[in-house]
């Protein structure tokens, strides 16, 4: 006989806690293992046969995920931005409750537990992958995958990325969910093994091998967190301020090394929003530092070209030469960088008008050639600017090109004491995992930290406090399973997604809902 189905408010609530609970498994809490439960109640929450329903189940799961979720949007740009960012996110989880919906009434998937849970998984991956690209270039901010930089599933993003951290998360809630529908049913065979599949691919990502070796030596830097003199967007009003502090924080770096010790000093983002490619006394500070240090520095800077707008940039200084090499941001964040509909989104926030000069997107891959006394040839170094480490080709694509380690610039003094550094810090943590490289995260105020490339964090700074970083980071060239597949993962999921769908449909009109097989 089949169960009666649950309350309608009930589920909503259920569906509201399991947003909630999953949020948790993020920094700063770390609860990792709360994503687990957080998706079986999300299972559970959608086993009504209504696809509006469940984009509405869904759409409230959403709500409650991302509201505490991105909290720090907030405390940037104000309450009404963040709540619009927040609904327009959930929707997208609306779009996974309707499509769950719809493929699950395809008769194979709707008989067959283990095909309800691989469906499960493969949308949910496709939703993820779809809100990571549009409209805008997307918003991977929530990917399930990075709430996992302190679990062993982790370590999966060697041979397949945030997309195949993302699935396992998925794969053990839903069998998880199955086990609970099988054990209020007394089904101990399916509850057991059930049970058991999800404990192995809890431990699965133990078995993935990551070497932290050197292939081609090793790298000294330092990486200088100046501090700001105001927490908040202040911060960009005190740019001399700022650049003086990140100049004594370089001549710090001599507590620990001698001269010429370096191979390159590490800036962060916005360590001097004055150019000093125009400005004769910004290049005097940071050629005074550069040359105290005697060693080039790799500096966040902005750029403001003549046709208009600007630039956010990286420029590799030199002592006694000036800029040898730059980097450009090439995914500047909309609404926050730059401006897109303006005359549209204006009536809702005039924080928009805090953005009066948009900045513009760079088109080369961030690579910064550093040339290297010490090691006698050319060190690529991977770059990429704050938002930048979020987006999968951006980071893979420096790799590609030749990488050998990677800096995550980042300028988090806008974002106080929230959560944003830690959640940054923790995506950072698995592009070390998944692309094989030694990583170093340098904010201005921080979070910073030193990663190995098996994502072990061996050094990390406080929020909001100057701080010197020196390390020996080993230089690696050889490619993972995971950046040599780029995004034919992605691709491949995002296809089978489609096809469970429309499988689905077309199987839904050939049986009518009395007759339906009963679910889970």
């Amino acid at each position: 006989m089949p169960h009666p189905e649950p309350n309608r408010w009930w589920v909503l609530a259920l569906a509201a806690g399991s947003g909630l609970l999953t949020e948790a498994a993020f920094p700063d809490r770390g609860w990792w293992g709360a994503g687990f439960v957080g998706m079986a109640l999300l299972f559970l929450a959608l086993r009504r046969d209504g696809a509006l329903w469940n984009a509405l189940v869904g759409f409230v799961w959403g709500l409650a995920f991302f509201a505490p979720h991105i909290t720090w949007a907030d405390y940037v740009v104000g309450r009404v931005p963040w709540v619009a960012l927040t609904v327009f996110e959930a929707l997208y989880i609306a779009l996974f409750g309707a499509l769950w919906t719809w493929a699950r009434r395809g008769t194979a998937i709707w008989r067959s537990a283990g095909l309800q849970v691989t469906a499960f998984v493969v949308l949910w991956v496709a939703v993820e992958e779809l809100r990571s690209v549009a409209p805008f270039g997307g918003f991977p901010w929530g990917r399930l995958a990075f709430s996992q930089a302190d679990s062993p599933l982790v370590r999966l993003a060697w041979l397949g990325g945030a997309p195949l951290v993302s699935a396992a998360v998925v794969a053990i809630g839903a069998l998880l969910a199955v086990a609970m529908l099988a054990a209020r049913r007394l089904t101990l065979l399916r509850t057991v093994f059930a049970t058991a599949l999800a404990l192995l691919l809890v431990g699965v990502g133990l078995l993935v091998p990551l070497d932290t070796q050197a292939q081609e030596g090793h790298l000294r830097v330092g990486a200088v967190q100046g501090n700001v003199p105001t927490p908040g967007a202040e911060a960009f009003s005190q740019a001399r301020e700022v650049l003086r502090l990140h100049a004594e924080g370089t001549r710090a770096l001599l507590d620990q090394v001698e001269p010429g010790e370096l191979d390159v000093v590490l800036w962060p983002e916005n360590g001097t929003d004055v150019d000093p490619q125009v400005d004769a006394a910004a290049a005097a500070e940071i050629d005074a530092a550069a040359r105290a240090v005697d060693a080039p520095m790799l500096v966040g800077t902005v750029e403001y070209p003549s046709t208009g707008g600007r630039y956010n940039t990286a420029v590799l200084w030199v002592p006694g030469e000036g800029v040898v090499a730059t980097y450009v941001k090439q995914h500047p964040a909309p609404f926050a960088e730059y401006i897109p509909l303006r005359r549209w989104v204006r009536p809702f926030s005039s924080a928009v008008d805090l953005v009066r000069n948009d900045m513009i997107a760079g088109t080369k891959v961030g690579v910064v050639p550093l040339e290297s006394a010490r090691l006698e040839r050319t060190v690529p170094l991977g770059d990429v600017i704050c938002f930048e480490v979020a987006y999968d080709p951006l980071v893979r694509e420096s790799v590609r090109a030749g990488a050998e380690v990677l800096v995550v610039q980042t300028n988090n003094a806008s974002f106080g004491f929230t959560d944003e550094s830690t959640q940054q810090l923790a995506m950072s943590r698995l592009r070390a995992i998944e692309h094989g490289r030694a990583t170093v995260q340098i904010s201005t105020v921080g979070v910073s930290g030193i990663i190995a490339p098996n994502g072990v964090v061996s050094q990390q700074t406080d929020l909001f406090t100057a701080a010197q970083l020196v390390a020996s980071l080993p230089l690696r060239t050889s490619l993972t399973p995971a950046t040599r597949i780029g995004d034919w993962l992605a691709w491949g999921v995002a296809g089978l997604a489609v096809v469970i769908v429309l499988s689905g449909m077309v199987g839904a009109t050939r049986v009518r809902r009395p007759n339906r097989p009963e679910g889970l």
